[in-house]
């Protein structure tokens, strides 16, 4: 049982909840930083659907900014971690 949760984890139990600790801080600092709360996300999550839907399909437009706005960040970090994850095998 141990290693089907340490296989769906991806690491042992300590260890995860380690890494999502200081995961964890990291993004709280950051949040905190630029005056951000949880419910700011969820609030900019239902004003986008909400203007979906009162705007119609010209709103998917947004989209399309918002895809290329966290591609920007996450494919040179993707690139990135497979790059480190490449030179130690």
């Amino acid at each position: 049982m141990s290693g089907q949760i340490n296989r769906f984890l991806g690491d042992t139990v300590g260890r995860t909840i380690l890494k999502l600790l200081v995961i964890s801080f990291i993004v709280g600092v950051v949040m905190a930083a630029f005056n951000w709360s949880p419910f700011d996300i969820l609030y900019g999550v239902r004003d986008f659907i909400v203007r979906i839907w009162e705007q119609g399909f010209a709103a998917l437009g947004r989209v399309g900014e918002y895809l290329a706005l966290g591609a920007a960040i996450v494919v040179p970090v993707f690139l990135l971690l497979r790059i480190l994850n490449y030179r130690r095998n």
